[in-house]
């Protein structure tokens, strides 16, 4: 679920920043430390920060860091702000608006560009500051440097945004679904300390809120419409907001990075992993890609990407496992050592072998060895696998007519995933299901490696106004077990916005639309023996929220409709998937 990882802040109540320097190693005793600072914002608002800097009169570069979860809580777990201090910065370490110690009413993400601006230009002000500023932070720390970014703050020199978003539409929505993992993200982490503040009733702290999710949260997942949902009533009315603005809503402009590229002037480390959370490393890989192209012609465009096997958090980078898959000694990472080694280049000037690097490094599953690279996507050969009757994936063209495949999709009865957690799991039992097709390869004969952006291009048809179309891609072994290849988000698209850009389009029933998923993506080599598996589905539940098929919104409607779903797949409707092969 979303920031599944960054939960784990918040177990650390009660302890406070002079705990912290008491406690630190001999190493990091000799800082000074200013407990809930004032930074006062544009509107009047006063955010707390604490601040930390080396003993002395002298001036040092700033690293800030904007969250949530509560500042305290993040100076206790993560070791970064500590070996930040022994390589010299300064640390202005931020709650957000509305959140903790701060003022103001807390709207996620909403007010992080501009308070982000007036936190970066502060901290440049100050007598300890010798005005070079950087930012770091992974998921919504991640978010908030990418929306002060493009707000273009003169004193922003370099920011490493890791695992974080581009879009609102791979972000809230995937595909036009509704993302579900908000309505736990909010309970847990949000929640609490709204309790706490008004002397309401329910969990007042994450542990309490993690136990009480056993119980409630089932039923606020089933609950339909989305808008009726009465237990996060009081406690975030910002979600209500967000459902009230489908995906096609020009309102989600505010968050849109990928307009705003040319307004940022920070060298920037893009940060992701294959099975980060339920947008996964999208977001990275189109910021890179963004940036990249604004700053064409430039000697160093100081924009890097990588690209690792990982689940989401910071921590889960020095972890070989994602999920049931190992990726031996070679996929840890020091993301300390990682990101400060950016910051101290282009903060410092340091020398430290950043400038030697190749701008792109991404981790092949299956081979399990980095790869360095000029370029993202790597070059590779575009090859084709048609869907075909008896469950088959062939890269043969299909006949002129044959049959196309069905399903019965029922929104009250969706697809489940049996996973509560990110990362590489069995889904073998999914083919059971008769609302679910699958598409096999034969055996592959030579280890194949997949690298890239994917393409499923699928001809459909239904008895109903609107659907679902998932198109998960799985990497088959011979003893069955099928491992999906990215986080589910990326994988689905609603019939309805088919066309984005276009608005909301109801479909005419019987009717044939070709219908595109362009955001898959990973990097795997699926080995000799094993097979390439398409799994079709309507529904992927309680990741995202179910369509209902009747034409009407599942934040507004709970009446439901079985349909009958149809994937065609003859000369004429040349269902397929096309995989970007690498060349070995």
């Amino acid at each position: 679920m979303k920031q599944q990882s960054l939960l784990l802040i918040v177990l650390f109540g009660g302890i406070g920043l002079s705990s912290l320097a008491q406690q630190s190693s001999p190493q990091t005793t000799g800082f000074l430390t200013e407990n809930d600072v004032a930074v006062p914002m544009r509107d009047g608002v006063v955010l707390r920060a604490d601040v930390l800097r080396p003993k002395g009169q002298g001036r040092f570069p700033v690293l800030v860091y904007r969250t949530p979860y509560g500042k305290e809580f993040a100076l206790k777990d993560y070791p970064t702000f500590r070996h930040a201090l022994e390589r010299g910065y300064a640390l202005v370490v931020e709650d957000v608006r509305g959140r903790f110690a701060s003022g103001g009413e807390f709207r996620p993400y909403q007010n992080e560009g501009r308070d982000g601006y007036d936190t970066i230009e502060w901290a440049a002000r100050q007598a300890w500051s010798n005005g070079v500023v950087g930012t770091f932070g992974l998921s919504y720390p991640g978010a908030a440097q990418w929306l002060a970014a493009v707000e273009n703050p003169p004193h922003l020199k370099a920011m490493v945004p890791a695992m974080t978003f581009s879009t609102p539409q791979n972000f809230f929505y995937a595909g036009g679904v509704w993302d579900m993992s908000w309505m736990e993200w909010i309970w847990d982490n949000m929640a609490p300390d709204v309790r706490v503040k008004n002397n309401l009733f329910g969990p007042k702290t994450y542990d309490e809120a993690i136990a009480a999710w056993a119980k409630v949260g089932p039923r606020m997942q089933n609950t339909l419409p989305l808008n009726q949902l009465e237990e996060l009533r009081g406690l975030a009315p910002y979600y209500y907001d967000w459902l009230s603005h489908p995906a096609d809503d020009p309102w989600w402009d505010w968050c849109e990075l990928r307009k705003r590229y040319d307004r940022v002037h920070a060298a920037v480390l893009n940060l992701s992993a294959w099975y980060d959370d339920n947008y996964g490393p999208e977001g990275a890989a189109t910021n890179f890609a963004g940036l990249l192209k604004t700053r064409a012609g430039e000697a160093d465009p100081q924009t890097h990407l990588l690209l690792g096997p990982w689940t989401h958090g910071s921590e889960e980078t020095g972890i070989t496992k994602s999920g049931e898959r190992d990726f031996g000694s070679a996929a840890a990472i020091n993301y300390d050592e990682v990101i400060l080694n950016w910051l101290d280049h282009y903060l410092r000037g340091t020398e430290n072998g950043v400038q030697k690097q190749k701008p792109v490094r991404y981790f092949v599953m299956g081979d399990n060895q980095w790869r360095d690279s000029d370029v993202w996507p790597p070059a590779s050969t575009p090859t084709f696998y048609y869907f075909e009757n008896n469950h088959v994936l062939s890269t043969e063209a299909p006949p002129t007519a044959t049959p196309p495949s069905s399903f019965v999709s029922d929104p009250a009865h969706p697809v489940t995933n049996r996973y509560d957690t990110s990362g590489a799991h069995d889904y073998q039992y999914l083919a059971k299901r008769d609302d679910v097709l699958v598409f096999d390869s034969a055996p592959i004969e030579r280890d194949t490696e997949v690298t890239g952006l994917i393409r499923a291009q699928i001809y459909l048809s239904c008895d109903c106004r609107d659907t679902d179309l998932w198109v998960r891609l799985l990497d088959v072994a011979p003893d069955g077990t099928a491992l999906n290849l990215m986080s589910p988000g990326l994988d689905v698209l609603r019939a309805s916005y088919r066309d984005l850009q276009r608005g909301r389009q109801l479909l005419t029933p019987g009717q044939i639309y070709e219908l595109n998923l362009t955001n898959l993506i990973t990097s795997n080599v699926f080995q000799k023996g094993h097979r390439i598996r398409a799994q079709i589905s309507a529904t992927f539940f309680p990741n995202f929220s179910r369509n209902l098929q009747t034409g009407e919104l599942e934040s507004v409607s709970a009446k439901m409709q079985k349909a009958n779903i149809r994937i065609y797949h003859d000369a004429e409707h040349p269902s397929r998937i096309i995989l970007p092969i690498v060349p070995r």
